[in-house]
């Protein structure tokens, strides 16, 4: 089974979700390490979202770089 491929905004929000479960202490410690684990992913993608981004603008910016 393959994963989607997330927005950068998609995952945003779900990182926003699994910290607001977080503080608000609505998340058993049996779903601490899942949801930890989880978030360090979709940071992860947001970050290779970014770096894309930015090399994109980059190019548009200084096409003879």
């Amino acid at each position: 089974m393959s994963k989607k491929k997330l927005s950068y905004t998609e995952a945003m929000a779900e990182v926003e979700q699994i910290v607001a479960r977080l503080r608000s202490g609505d998340m058993t410690i049996d779903e601490l390490t899942a949801s930890v684990r989880r978030a360090t992913e979709l940071i992860g993608e947001c970050r290779k979202h970014l770096t894309t981004t930015e090399a994109e603008v980059e190019r548009l910016i200084n096409p003879e770089a």
